[in-house]
């Protein structure tokens, strides 16, 4: 299996750098097109678990737009193979000072294009070690 492709990562680091746009701006028509339209799709937030499409839109629809401005740090995307990757991420908030944000996605390749079929969203005291 060829592991980091430069294609690949560039097609999903393109992709991810839209989701992070739309994320920010609360574009949920383009946060709805990233995620996979089916009922195994799946995001667990920092205070939700979410499972299927549905109850992932429905929680974007009704988020507030308020406050969604982040700085992201030390994102790293790995493919596996032409069709599979992860995305993880590292996020700041000034509305959180002294707190650091986790995300992961799994990024699939579809006939349609790349989406996330798994999302997961955490947040921690910022490890007072740089290196951590």
């Amino acid at each position: 299996m060829d592991i980091d492709l430069p294609d690949v990562i560039a097609e999903v680091g393109a992709a991810f750098a839209r989701y992070e746009a739309a994320l920010v701006s609360n574009d949920t028509a383009v946060l709805g097109e990233l995620f996979r339209k089916d009922p195994r799709t799946l995001r667990y937030g920092a205070g939700e678990n979410l499972y299927g499409y549905d109850a992932i839109q429905a929680f974007r629809s009704a988020r507030s737009p308020i406050g969604l401005g982040r700085r992201t740090e030390r994102t790293v995307i790995t493919s596996y193979g032409r069709d599979t990757a992860v995305a993880s991420t590292l996020f700041y908030r000034d509305a959180a000072p002294g707190k650091v944000g986790r995300q992961m996605q799994t990024w699939i390749r579809f006939p349609e294009g790349w989406r996330i079929v798994a999302a997961s969203v955490s947040l921690i005291d910022e490890p007072q070690d740089p290196k951590g």
